[in-house]
């Protein structure tokens, strides 16, 4: 599913469950990680990086150990670049050569409404108002979801550029829906986003950013979005 959203220059994997996680083995670096994470932690953690190793050998590179770096993101292999992401019955990895793209970011979380005020607490008065004329012509999307994910998403591509924090509140997200796109989960509802950013952007190849670019989509019960920075 993930892979619908990401350029041929990306390869994904998925497992949906924990069917990565049964009888599979960490190195020791990531294990140190897990060491006293709960059952349901460590089996996403686990899964989420049987993904990123079948990711690697795809690309034919050696399947190896991806521990946290700097403020938890992964620490991919030298002359890599990818996003993992993991919610209830899902799990994903996406990697591509560094050559190829500057950066990626990826999301999934269940096709469900956001909890209470959790919505007002990421969503900038602009996106508010979107959201309003969104969920009236479009009811059967949970927008207040979808929007958190393209966040995350967001955030996902913008740290490997910029190692620093980005908040909520410093990206203004518009939300589109693809021309013939279904009206509800079921159908395999899909469409794009652009991300404005409101702080100086990260330098790529000399030129500053000011906005990224996703893609989205909603089917099976998921809410899946994906960020690709090119080389400039």
């Amino acid at each position: 599913m993930i892979e619908e959203l990401l350029p041929e220059s990306v390869v994904a994997v998925e497992a949906f469950g924990d069917e990565k996680s049964e009888n599979a083995t960490l190195y020791p670096e990531e294990e140190r990680i897990v060491a006293r994470a709960v059952d349901k932690r460590r089996r996403e953690f686990t899964a989420v990086r049987v993904c990123a190793r079948l990711a690697m050998e795809k690309l034919g590179v050696p399947a190896q150990a991806v521990p946290t770096g700097e403020r938890g993101a992964p620490a991919w292999p030298h002359g890599l670049s990818g996003s993992m992401t993991h919610c209830d019955g899902y799990r994903a990895a996406a990697l591509v050569r560094a050559g190829d793209l500057a950066s990626l970011g990826i999301d999934a979380e269940v096709h469900a409404p956001l909890p209470d005020q959790v919505f007002e607490s990421i969503a900038l008065p602009a996106e508010q108002r979107r959201h309003r004329a969104l969920s009236t012509s479009r009811p059967g999307v949970h927008w207040d979801r979808l929007l958190f994910s393209a966040k995350e998403s967001v955030y996902k591509a913008w740290f490997p550029l910029a190692h620093a924090w980005l908040d909520f509140s410093e990206a203004d997200i518009e939300l589109v829906t693809h021309a013939g796109a279904g009206s509800h989960a079921g159908s395999g509802t899909r469409g794009g986003f652009r991300a404005r950013l409101l702080v100086p952007g990260p330098l790529v190849g000399g030129v500053r950013l000011s906005a990224f670019d996703g893609r989205w989509l909603v089917a099976d019960g998921l809410v899946l979005t994906a960020v690709t920075v090119p080389h400039r």
